[in-house]
């Protein structure tokens, strides 16, 4: 064995901490550079397709390698200007070197990629990705660390990329401006009152995070600090601090987060200021948001995205649509007008009784919503009762759909299925079960999260031989 190992590692072309001149020949997956030495593959991240570069190698396996370009020798034309003094360290985005069109059919060939590894042969047609016009501060929602640099001094910002090391952040070019302007706040005032962060190895301090939801359309603004325990000292001064400086937050909340977990909110939420809820407007329609509830951070990229898979979806007034992972309803609600009635599952039961607030307020009386797992509800509150869809919209999180569903919509047999997916691995995986029984036509990718390498991508799944 040992033999073996000696001979694996004696066949390898490169070594770690060695310095090659490297032509970028592909891009992976998540926008990583490509390369080649004696057909030895090294991934390079900030680099792209065509250039000469001069690389430090920083691991090494048995199949593969990892570098950093330390020297661009030879640029490619689509390599812009980096414009944020974080990157490439923050892991927010990891496409800024490339200019936002090469973005673009970067992602398209992805999703091009996924689905040939997947299907072979068999052609799939992607579109090309529909960008924004303005893909800047696009985001809603902002979520920043607190913690402790190593001199013990307070610090916020992002968590460097696969680290939970905070790295400072100045003019971050995806978040709404506002967000950083009332966390720099915040951050002063807690730093002025010699208030604690929370340290993740001791689990002993007191502020974890600090999240901002902004309404894009309506400019409320909702203002979350997450806290291991149930007080903050000075609370009530940070409150009138906050309001009075800034004149759009609409409501404060404390979250309380006591476990030893990544995960950034607790369960349990004390309001400080205001009624506990923002109001965004998406298209025609108002919605409700809560601290816990999911509302996509782009709304922008949301409201054609949405209106994008109703069209293709051809529905009619006859339709019954079930809406699985409806979140707060917004895709449902878009839909209700256009059919005989909605049905929508989502797991959170706080985004379901933000859903059911969502059609109140919008005057829909077509719509009905369920607080439960989509595998379980699905048969129990619906198909149990003999009611089935004619059109079922799927928007999973990045893990797809399980299996239970799936296996469900084979056995039903909906006329369409839009699934409508932010995860293009998982997307391939679900639907070459359901082409079993389904057609896929073309597939449009999204491009909700500019200068990253994640894409959505929406497609119709229509029923074989449907008569």
């Amino acid at each position: 064995m040992q033999e073996k190992i000696r001979k694996n590692r004696e066949s390898i072309p490169i070594q770690k901490n060695q310095e090659y001149i490297v032509e970028i020949i592909d891009q992976g997956m998540d926008g990583e550079g490509i390369a080649k030495i004696e057909q030895f593959t090294i991934f390079v991240p900030n680099v792209l397709i065509g250039e000469k570069v001069k690389i430090l190698i920083v691991k090494v396996l048995p199949t593969h390698a990892f570098a950093k370009a330390i020297e661009i020798i030879v640029p490619s034309p689509h390599r812009v200007k980096e414009d944020c003094s974080s990157y490439p360290r923050c892991g927010g985005c990891n496409l800024r070197h490339m200019d936002y069109e090469t973005t673009l059919d970067f992602k398209q060939n992805k999703v091009e990629n996924i689905l040939q590894k997947t299907f072979g042969k068999e052609k799939i047609k992607v579109q090309k990705t529909i960008g924004m016009g303005n893909p800047y501060y696009y985001r809603n929602k902002a979520q920043y660390p607190v913690g402790q640099d190593k001199n013990g001094e307070l610090i916020w910002g992002v968590f460097a990329e696969r680290t939970h090391t905070i790295i400072p952040i100045r003019d971050c070019k995806i978040q709404d401006e506002q967000s950083e302007q009332i966390a720099y706040a915040i951050y002063q005032f807690l730093k002025s009152k010699k208030i604690t962060a929370y340290d993740e190895t001791k689990q002993i301090g007191y502020v974890r995070h600090i999240v901002i939801k902004i309404g894009k359309n309506t400019q409320e603004i909702m203002c979350i600090i997450v806290v291991n325990g149930k007080e903050l000292p000075y609370q009530q001064e940070l409150v009138d601090m906050l309001v009075q400086r800034f004149s759009h937050i609409k409501t404060i909340i404390q979250n309380c987060n006591t476990k030893n977990t990544n995960v950034i909110l607790g369960t349990e939420n004390h309001i400080l200021h205001g009624d506990g809820y923002i109001f965004d407007i998406l298209g025609d329609y108002t919605f409700k948001i809560s601290p816990m509830s999911f509302y996509q951070v782009n709304p922008v990229q949301a409201e054609l995205l949405y209106n994008l898979a109703i069209e293709k979806a051809e529905l009619t007034k006859e339709d019954i649509v079930f809406d699985l992972y409806c979140g707060i309803g917004t895709i449902g609600i878009f839909a209700a007008k256009y059919v005989k009635k909605v049905y929508g599952i989502e797991i959170i039961e706080q985004a379901i009784a933000d859903a059911k607030e969502n059609a109140k307020i919008n005057q829909i009386h077509n719509i009905e919503f369920f607080a439960g797992d989509v595998e379980k509800i699905l048969y129990k509150k619906l198909l149990e009762k003999n009611i089935f869809p004619d059109v079922v919209i799927v928007d999973p999180p990045r893990r797809g759909l399980d299996n239970h569903t799936v296996q469900n919509l084979l056995a039903i047999e909906p006329r369409k299925i839009v699934y409508i997916s932010c995860n293009p691995a998982t997307f391939a995986r679900d639907i070459q079960v359901l082409t079993e029984k389904y057609e896929i036509g073309e597939v449009q990718p999204v491009d909700m999260f500019p200068f990253t390498s994640h894409v959505e991508c929406v497609a119709v799944l229509e029923l074989k031989n449907y008569q």
